[in-house]
């Protein structure tokens, strides 16, 4: 387990800062539901975030060739958790939920001891830039919309390649930038999340390559993208006063323009989005 700061690089300690804030962690509990704060599939543009969010997590889940008792599962960027709980309520197996918000990990830990499942999950501070796991631990790697936050997105991809069993999987999903991008009409979705870029399919599937790893599928969802920003965006307005007693008018005002951001760069044909799936040869 990882507990200094400096032993993280500039750009994960400054998402940790972030997700440690007060403003943060009330905004997404709340928002989102403090389950899965990731991008959800959506059925209609009524439907609840939780809901769709949810849906994303089963629809990653029925990709996996195996899951039951024996399997270990390592979530990188695991937020509250929401995942983990559903893995392990629905296949038993035992999951490592691998953080480095230290406020959003409590919460983890405190809503797994109420379903009773902290036999189940170990709930870790640290940087997935460095996992604390010897090789070949993991049946299976898993990851939602977190690995964008990481300025040595490389190096996340050999650790997990390397924490992997042979005939291991890895699943995840990640906001990308579409290939050969106009950075500057990039800009303002890189100056919100403090990142000089963002990686591509064609950077993860050359990577994973690299590191040994074959893909067995992509699930393009990119039009999911604007439409859970836009989401989110209305139930923020819609819950104003309410919210506005736990997080800060200032944090709520930049945070309608970033999302504002978010819905037109997806609309632009600027992002990607989807399910992305890798395996390690037996």
């Amino acid at each position: 387990m990882s507990d200094a700061p400096n032993e993280y690089s500039t750009v994960v300690e400054t998402a940790r800062g972030y997700y440690n804030s007060d403003d943060a962690d009330n905004f997404y509990f709340k928002i989102w539901g403090g389950e899965d704060i990731h991008i959800g599939l959506y059925r209609s543009e009524e439907e609840s975030i939780f809901d769709a969010s949810r849906r994303t997590v089963e629809s990653m889940a029925s990709k996996l060739s195996s899951l039951g008792h024996e399997s270990r599962v390592l979530d990188i960027g695991a937020g509250y958790g929401g995942a983990a709980r559903y893995l392990a309520k629905t296949f038993g197996c035992h999951v490592v939920a691998l953080n480095l918000s230290e406020k959003e990990n409590e919460r983890d830990r405190e809503m797994n001891k109420a379903q009773g499942l902290d036999d189940k999950i170990e709930v870790l501070d640290a940087s997935f830039e460095k996992i604390p796991a010897p090789d070949g631990s993991f049946d299976v790697v898993w990851s939602q919309d977190a690995i964008l936050h990481s300025g040595e997105r490389a190096k996340v991809m050999a650790e997990v390649a390397r924490v992997l069993k042979p005939g291991g999987e890895f699943v995840f999903t990640d906001i990308m930038q579409v290939e050969d991008v106009d950075s500057e009409a990039l800009q303002p979705v890189l100056d919100r999340i403090h990142l000089d870029s963002l990686g591509s399919l064609s950077f993860y599937r050359k990577t994973l390559t690299d590191n040994g790893m074959e893909e067995v599928g992509f699930s393009d969802h990119t039009s999911q993208l604007p439409s859970h920003y836009g989401r989110v965006l209305r139930e923020t307005e819609n819950r104003h006063e309410e919210i506005g007693n736990l997080v800060s008018k200032d944090y709520i005002d930049r945070m309608k323009i970033g999302l504002r951001h978010w819905v037109d760069a997806g609309n632009n044909g600027r992002l990607q989005w989807g399910i992305l799936h890798f395996r390690k040869p037996a």
